[in-house]
């Protein structure tokens, strides 16, 4: 099963993902990279998952009242994912600037499927997308991912935890259960589509030295010059 995109995407841009569960540290790493590239002036610009003004309200709303199904929650998550690629992914990508996207659509291929949802109908529905140049998947425990969470905030959020799917009158166990199996979707995903798995537990200047260290091998390649169509 394999998605059908672009195996390279023909810009002069460079398009960079993380991925990983709540609490896994990646939205740290990608602030770390972004300040590192700007510092050496570098144009960068950052999109994060599920932000689009199109459908952002419809979804909140949807959240509060408990009335999305998975697929319809797949199917907005995609409509979301879609306006930003035409609108803050691709500009950017075109004018030779560096993306940096935290979480990118194999955030749908774990989430979707573990809330049950055909793994071959939602890499479908995603057939539109570009590969990003580099992906990163920062792995980490359950009980760190909690722990981290909890360290910034009182109590785990409905959807987060997946209390939707019915797996525990618990918020805690819930996580454990609804996070637990978006890792083991997350270890098929990072075989399927050779994403570099680095060990969220490592202390953050190592990871980042990863980052740095893979993302440097693309620099050495990247010629800015805008792409005139």
């Amino acid at each position: 099963m394999t998605i059908k995109y672009l195996d390279n995407h023909p810009f002069h841009g460079i398009l960079i993902a993380v991925e990983g569960i709540d609490g896994s540290g990646k939205s740290t790493q990608l602030r770390l990279l972004q300040e590192w590239l700007k510092s050496m002036e570098y144009q960068v610009f950052f999109t994060e998952w599920n932000s689009s003004e199109l459908v952002n309200e419809t979804i909140r709303k949807g959240k509060k009242k408990n009335l999305l199904t998975p697929i319809t929650f797949s199917i907005l998550h995609a409509t979301d994912f879609a306006d930003r690629l035409n609108h803050l992914i691709l500009p950017p990508l075109k004018a030779g600037m560096i993306v940096l996207a935290d979480r990118y659509i194999y955030t749908a291929f774990a989430r979707d499927v573990v809330r049950g949802v055909d793994p071959g109908w939602v890499r479908d529905l995603y057939g539109f997308a570009i590969k990003p140049n580099l992906t990163f998947y920062f792995k980490v425990d359950i009980e760190t991912s909690i722990k981290r969470i909890l360290t910034g905030r009182k109590a785990l959020k409905y959807y987060e935890a997946g209390m939707d799917m019915k797996l525990h009158d618990n918020p805690v166990e819930s996580f454990k259960i609804f996070q637990g199996r978006i890792l083991n979707e997350y270890e098929k995903i990072c075989k399927e589509y050779n994403l570099i798995v680095i060990d969220a537990l490592m202390p953050i200047n190592n990871q980042q030295k990863i980052v740095r260290d893979e993302v440097k091998k693309l620099l050495e390649q990247y010629n800015p010059e805008p792409l005139i169509d």
